[in-house]
């Protein structure tokens, strides 16, 4: 049993192969009554045609020894092989193929030697670890990020996840100001809290109030580099479950709180909107 995520069949495969071959061999030297040195002259002779004949099975061979002794695929493992379409449980490793049965149920038979030779993605090492990554992100119209004003300010303590954090900062940039003797006349000039960047610091609270979320691991809310759809605001994290539907359940539940928490902060979500005559886009 210690052995049932290891490609067994490979090994099993090579062995009928020498034997049927060792067999071959000595019915030839029965039939024609000729000796090893002699036959093994004439196969020496038309190693190259032997070598194209079982080109696959020596390939298949070499690349099972690799798989094994680096450990590289079990079977049961979840592997995902693009160029194949293969995206699912490897349930077979043999000489010429790897059977891998995909998630929609149907199944992908991929070369065994394109482990060794082409890239794929094994999910052995996240279903292994102690959560599942969390990486999406949402596009804020940049036209909607603006300074707070100090009423702006009060009102958003209401929300319990930042009212102390809004309390601190609001204390750091006043005394910023003043002690720089900033003209605060104009929204611009000094230190300021924008409603993005409260937005940014609700989002990374509510995640690490959330039970789904393991808070042992890597967490942050950041910026990516804006683009000409807004400004991405992009959640990593890892779930604490790693079976598919609850995983998807809890980033789910995650992006519906912050969807619905962006208008109480005056941002507004990208949408792409059809112009009248159909026939291009506006923002």
């Amino acid at each position: 049993p210690k052995y049932k995520d290891k490609p067994i069949d490979s090994y099993v495969q090579v062995i009928m192969i020498t034997m049927w071959i060792y067999a071959f061999i000595s019915f030839i030297l029965i039939l024609f009554d000729t000796t090893k040195t002699t036959l093994l002259t004439t196969f020496g002779s038309v190693s190259a045609v032997i070598i194209l004949i079982f080109r696959d099975t020596i390939l298949g061979f070499v690349a099972s020894i690799q798989v094994t002794v680096n450990d590289m695929v079990r079977i049961g493992d979840w592997i995902t092989v693009e160029k194949y379409g293969a995206d699912g449980d490897v349930e077979e490793i043999n000489l010429a193929t790897v059977k891998v049965r995909n998630f929609d149920n149907t199944t992908s038979t991929i070369p065994t030697y394109s482990l060794i030779s082409d890239s794929f993605r094994n999910w052995r090492g996240m279903l292994n670890s102690d959560g599942r990554r969390i990486k999406r992100h949402i596009l804020i119209k940049g036209g909607s990020v603006r300074f707070l004003k100090d009423e702006e300010l009060e009102k958003l303590k209401r929300i319990e996840f930042i009212s102390s954090y809004i309390d601190k900062r609001k204390q750091d940039i006043d005394k910023f100001n003043m002690t720089n003797h900033v003209d605060k006349s104009l929204a611009i000039n000094g230190r300021n809290l924008t409603n993005l960047g409260v937005f940014r610091k609700y989002i990374q609270q509510y995640i690490l109030s959330h039970p789904g979320i393991n808070k042992d691991m890597l967490l942050m809310v950041r910026y990516l580099q804006p683009t000409e759809k807004g400004i991405p605001l992009e959640i990593y994290c890892f779930s604490k479950d790693k079976k598919w539907e609850n995983y998807e359940y809890i980033m789910s539940d995650i992006f519906d709180h912050v969807v619905a928490s962006i208008n109480y902060f005056d941002l507004e979500l990208f949408e792409l909107q059809p112009a009248k005559n159909q026939t291009d886009f506006t923002l």
